[in-house]
């Protein structure tokens, strides 16, 4: 209790006689200066795992055609797997599918479904079955998401995001699952979700509630679906700048810097990163992994979950001239 006596008392403008010049904002005092922990962390993009480590199996990727997803299906394509990409804008798969092919050496195909449609879903599916087979791998990446004070959201707006990223994950997993079940066929599930699932956000209300519902969709299949050779698993990226994500989330580019400025690794994440971490996680060398919800964010979760983390703040000056408070504190 000394400690945190001590603290309040030097950090409370009442209590102590220069607040502005110390704590002030805007002051070139208030900061320890130091250079950004970037450099000691650099994004590695290489794939990480052997060649031939998806030979001979199929991948399924929801929302496969841009960011994330398509960086997942270029990581996979790249270790061997027969690739499926899925979202509504055909003519952005097809470009993406070439794409890779031609980086790769191997076929991607591309299928267009609406996950928000359960016929569409069939219908997607039934092409993949026909085209290449039941997947060996599915990952549900497809998502959509928008800033907007809660009490201006619409019940459109609300079903909208629920749509895409809560039923779309649950009607493309039952789909696939139960035909692998009927197959006697097992599978790696991943899901893509992010660190507020976990916390909750403002102003993200819908996508808060719809990636926590996905999480908790993989965990209990996990426990239920084991039995049949299925495995599930949750990826919680941190923020990583990819053009459609940036664009709803951070239009005038002001929230980047600060968001930066909470990471311990002082960066952004990669879409390389990520692909990583999922090519591992629907792998053989990831057969005794299941129900993992992975956070990979640089730190920022943590970061901001710590109370006294702002003291990173505080200069040395600062903690001697605590110090010397925290030790003339009486009582207990």
């Amino acid at each position: 209790m000394v400690l945190f006596r001590g603290l309040n008392r030097f950090l409370t403008p009442t209590k102590f006689a220069t607040p502005a010049r110390l704590f002030g904002n805007g002051t070139n005092t208030l900061y320890q200066s130091t250079s950004s922990p970037a450099g000691f962390f650099p994004a590695s993009e290489g794939v990480m795992l052997p060649p031939g480590t998806f030979q001979n199996k199929v991948a399924f990727i929801t929302g496969g055609g841009t960011g994330l997803g398509r960086g997942m299906t270029a990581n996979l394509s790249a270790l061997g797997a027969q690739c499926v990409i899925a979202s509504r804008k055909l003519d952005v798969l097809k470009k993406t599918a070439d794409e890779i092919s031609q980086q790769t050496g191997n076929k991607v195909h591309a299928i267009q479904c609406d996950v928000r449609d359960p016929a569409s879903v069939e219908a997607a599916v039934n092409q993949l079955v026909n085209d290449v087979g039941l997947p060996d791998v599915v990952i549900n990446n497809a998502a959509g998401n928008f800033i907007s004070p809660s009490e201006k959201l619409s019940p459109n707006a609300w079903k909208t995001i629920t749509d895409i990223v809560l039923n779309g994950t649950a009607y493309i997993t039952l789909e696939v699952g139960k035909r692998l079940i009927k197959a006697e066929k097992g599978a790696a599930f991943l899901a893509i979700t992010t660190i507020y699932a976990e916390s909750g956000s403002g102003f993200v209300v819908p996508s808060a509630a719809a990636k926590s519902g996905v999480e908790t969709l993989c965990k209990s299949l996990a426990a239920e679906w084991g039995r049949y050779g299925m495995r599930f698993n949750v990826i919680q990226p941190g923020p990583i700048k990819t053009k459609g994500a940036f664009s709803r989330l951070d239009p005038t580019g002001m929230f980047e810097k600060a968001v930066m400025d909470r990471i311990p690794t002082g960066r952004l994440g990669a879409p390389g990163e990520i692909a990583n971490l999922a090519a591992y996680l629907c792998s053989d060398y990831a057969s005794w992994v299941s129900g993992a919800v992975i956070r990979m964010d640089g730190g920022e979760y943590v970061s901001m979950a710590g109370e006294f983390n702002d003291l990173k703040k505080v200069t040395k000056e600062q903690w001697a001239m605590m110090e010397a408070m925290i030790r003339s504190t009486k009582g207990s």
